[in-house]
This record gives structure tokens, sequence and C-alpha cells, in this order.
């Protein structure tokens, strides 16, 4: 069977029956094969959203960055010196999202016009009314704590939106990870090379782990958590084109993944 026909048009449709509106601010998490086939590329899916949006709307993804070193001390000698010796160091303007790991879209949304970028090398990317306060001073260290751009998504009231993505992928439980009060939570350490001042400076970072989990847990809590959430009856659900896709308030969602960590994990 061929893949459903897209169109731009009927995106912009499927997005207010999901409850999309002017003037959200929105994170994206998206699979864009899962939608169809797009009349005119994937690139139209944010037309689409932005459209709907508008000028006093944001648009947001957390944009990372392409064939970074993250894993650096885990690897065999020989790649380790190469990258050592010359991996570029992350430059907000110029290294590009990750976008076999995030989405081509992430990519695509980084390039924008009027895209603003966040300074940690694992970025966050918006275009909107907000975009620059969102991704301004991004913490170098527990890079989604307090001041980062999931914060101040919650700070604006702003939602989630799952576009035929996985419920494990919504990154702003991370957010929750670092407010949630369990005891003995896991912290991951890595170094990376940013652009400061013009020159590649290897620095230290800290944080809650994002990779792992904060405990030793025998699932994927993220999944868990939406999935409960879902089940309690909030958040919106409908089809985007072909794509089981969800809405959810950050601010709520953040709320009750931390209740429900200090019930499993504390």
């Amino acid at each position: 069977m061929s893949a459903e026909l897209l169109s731009k048009s009927r995106l912009i449709q499927d997005l207010k029956s999901l409850g999309l509106s002017a003037g959200q601010t929105v994170m994206l998490h998206v699979s864009v094969k899962s939608l169809g086939w797009i009349v005119g590329g994937p690139d139209i899916v944010l037309e689409a959203l932005l459209d709907v949006l508008g000028p006093t709307g944001t648009l947001m993804m957390l944009a990372s960055w392409e064939d970074n070193p993250y894993e650096l001390a885990d690897w065999p000698e020989s790649k380790r010196q190469a990258y050592l010796a010359e991996c570029p160091a992350y430059d907000p303007a110029r290294s590009r999202a990750d976008w076999r790991e995030m989405s081509i879209l992430s990519e695509y949304l980084r390039t924008w016009p009027g895209a603003v970028r966040s300074r940690h090398p694992f970025s966050y990317v918006a275009v909107g009314q907000h975009a620059d306060w969102i991704t301004r001073d991004q913490p170098w260290q527990y890079r989604d704590g307090h001041g980062s751009p999931l914060a101040k998504l919650c700070e604006l009231n702003g939602s989630v939106l799952l576009l035929g993505s996985p419920l494990a992928n919504v990154t702003l439980l991370h957010h929750a990870e670092f407010l949630v009060q369990v005891p003995n939570k896991l912290i991951d350490r890595y170094t990376l090379p940013v652009l400061l001042e013009g020159q590649r400076v290897w620095m230290d970072f800290e944080e809650f782990d994002t990779t792992n989990g904060i405990v030793d847990w025998p699932e994927d809590y993220f999944e868990s958590i939406v999935k409960a959430y879902l089940a309690k009856g909030y958040g919106q659900c409908a089809k985007v084109g072909a794509a089981d896709s969800q809405l959810f308030k950050a601010a709520d969602l953040r709320d009750f993944a931390i209740a429900w960590m200090e019930e499993h994990f504390g």
C-alpha cells in the first residue's frame, strides 16, 4: 500500500483538530515518515506548524550536535586521539543538528529564517516570538535544569507536540529528572569541545544522567510515565496525517512526571 498523501492544508487542518492554535509555544518531536508522503517535502511540516502558531507563537526542538564526541572516553584509542586532535568545536551558528537521532526537521529548523540556537552542545533551537529568550544562556552544567529551554517552555505555559514520535522521546522529562527529589540520582560527566571567543576549548560538563536514567530501572520509564499520563485522560490525541499524535501541557506533564518518579523511585 502506498503512503498517504499529505498536503500542507491537510496538515494545518489536522494540527488544529489536535488542539494547536495561534500564539502557543510548542516543543516538537516528530517522525516524518509516520505522517505519510508530504507534498513538497518534510519542511512543509514546519511551514504548517509555523502558519498555525502565527507571529506570536514559538516552535522549538532539541537539536543536539551531529557527530559529537560525547562517548569519547569509551572509544578506541585511535578514534579518540583523532577527535581530540581535530574535532571541530561546537558552534551554535554552524554545527549541524543531530538529524539522524533527532529528526531531519531539527536541522531544517536550525537553518530556518530567524532561528536561534542555544550555546550548550546538546542544544535547542527555536523560531518565533520567544525563540531568543528560550535559547538564551542554556546552563553549561545541568543543562536541563533551572533556566534551561525546558524550564522556560514550562514558564510560558507551553506544550509538547508528538507527531508519530515514540512516547519515550519526550525530552521535557529530563527537566522533571532534574527537579525530582529522590535519593542517589545518577550523574553523568563528559568533555566536549566548544567555541569560546573564537577558540576551541574542551569543557567539562556534569548533569543528571540523561542517557541511562537517573536510577537503575528495568524499563524505559519515560514511556511508562507518558502512558500513565495518557491513561489518566490527560493530553489531547488525534491523527495528524497517518500518525498517532499527542499534545501535552508541558508544566502539567512535568508535575505528573515528578510525582510518578517520587512514587516509584523514592
